[in-house]
């Protein structure tokens, strides 16, 4: 029961979590003041009834000395009563005189009793007036416990919602810088002349953009640095590309003209990065059909026909038709013609290098597949992401890492959407999803029949 209770209250936001605890609370505390005032009532009530029976008692055998007899009609009094509870009997023949109070039977009323010779005299007083007055006051204070319990709760609910916004607003800014919106802050207010550490949630918000100032910071030291190293390589690999190519043929000349042009490579794709991280690019949008457009770069890029498969299905969105029928109507999509073939270019190269046997470009609705028949991507790259600099595992073979990276961050700006995962039965497999346009107006026609 303990540990399912425990379970209940883990499964609650903070909010109704403070709001049960504080009305838990102030409900103990309500019941624990509810039952002193309770008892010290019932003393009240029982020392006055107690009291009021000794005074009747004492006038009842004032009047038994001087007549020897009991007033039937007076208040319960009796000799030698039936009725007399016997703890108070035993106490009167023991010579004490005493009361018994009796407040929990369906008849609640008062006893008093003392020694007359051999017999005992006895009173009866019916309290029946004082159990319902208590009854009612019994009722007054749960009526207001639950009225002070329920006033709890309202404030810890209202207090406990303004806490957990703070908090909210500051995960949500948390998760945004994590997604790379580095400008988000929290900026939470704090009250002029509040000291540091009276306000824990404006001291976790401070944290939290000093946090988020300083990484934007580093990054942005560390993406300027990387524009700045690529920039001024340009320049002497330049000459070195030109000194290269005045090189007589041979075989070490060869070496030389491919590790430089391995390096004006690197160079030039650090360059891209650093304009995809400054957020500068703008892309040339318009509208193409993807089909042959898909084509035409595959076709520029020279690759063998053995080593990349080009399949178009463009006109069946499902993609499940195994038709290669060309004369079904294009899909459209609105795109930048050159950052996709960037895009691609990258995919197709990344699946070459680290893929084994044929790679496969299929164009199917408005998305376009990459394929290869490799190890697939390591765990941690789709985890994480593509990171620059690192390939993720060895058995995909050497490289930089920008390939991939570069591929996300041009289709961040065309507005595409690259996804990347291991096939069923292994290799990897990279989907570009572009958004789809209308078919472009032809020349003469007219707008209704567009």
């Amino acid at each position: 029961m303990a540990r399912g209770a425990r379970a209940a209250l883990n499964s609650l936001g903070l909010r109704w979590k403070i709001t049960a605890l504080l009305a838990a609370g102030c409900a103990v505390v309500a019941v624990a003041i509810g039952v002193l005032i309770h008892h010290a009532r019932l003393d009240q009530v029982s020392a006055n009834a107690r009291s009021g029976a000794v005074a009747q008692l004492v006038r009842v055998r004032q009047l038994y000395e001087l007549t020897g007899q009991v007033d039937q009609d007076d208040m319960g009094a009796a000799i030698d009563s039936p009725d007399l509870p016997k703890p108070l009997r035993d106490a009167a023949l023991a010579g004490r005189r005493t009361t018994y109070l009796d407040m929990g039977s369906g008849d609640p009323c008062v006893w008093a009793a003392r020694p007359v010779g051999d017999q005992v005299l006895s009173v009866r007083e019916s309290l029946r007036e004082q159990a319902d007055e208590m009854a009612e006051f019994d009722q007054q204070l749960i009526g207001s416990g639950a009225a002070v319990v329920g006033l709890a709760a309202l404030g810890g609910a209202g207090l406990s919602s303004r806490l957990s916004r703070e908090l909210r607003t500051a995960a949500a800014t948390a998760r945004r810088i994590s997604q790379g919106d580095l400008d988000a802050r929290i900026d939470h207010p704090r009250p002029p002349g509040l000291r540091h550490g009276k306000d824990e949630v404006a001291d976790l918000a401070t944290a939290v953009d000093t946090m988020a100032a300083s990484l934007q910071q580093r990054l942005e030291a560390e993406q300027r640095f990387t524009a700045d190293v690529a920039h001024e390589l340009r320049t002497p690999l330049t000459g070195l590309h030109t000194a290269a190519e005045l090189l007589p043929p041979s075989r070490p000349t060869e070496l030389v003209r491919d590790r430089v042009h391995a390096l004006r490579t690197l160079t030039e794709d650090l360059l891209e990065v650093a304009r995809l991280d400054a957020e500068v690019e703008k892309p040339d949008l318009d509208v193409h059909p993807l089909g042959r457009l898909v084509e035409g770069i595959v076709q520029r890029a020279g690759y063998d026909g053995d080593a990349v498969r080009f399949t178009d299905r463009s006109a069946d969105s499902d993609g499940d038709s195994d038709s290669d029928d060309r004369g079904a109507e294009d899909i459209f999509v609105r795109t930048d013609a050159r950052r996709l073939e960037r895009i691609l270019a990258n995919l197709v190269t990344n699946a070459l290098k680290h893929g084994g046997g044929c790679v496969d470009v299929r164009v199917s609705g408005t998305r376009v597949t990459v394929t290869d028949h490799g190890p697939g991507f390591p765990e941690c790259l789709l985890r994480d992401g593509p990171q620059r600099f690192q390939t993720g595992a060895r058995e995909r073979g050497q490289g930089t890492g920008l390939g991939l990276t570069i591929a996300l961050g041009q289709a961040q700006v065309i507005g595409a959407r690259v996804d990347l995962s291991n096939g069923r039965d292994g290799g990897a497999v990279a989907v570009v999803d572009l958004p789809r346009a209308r078919p472009p107006r032809a020349a003469g026609d007219s707008p209704a029949a567009a």
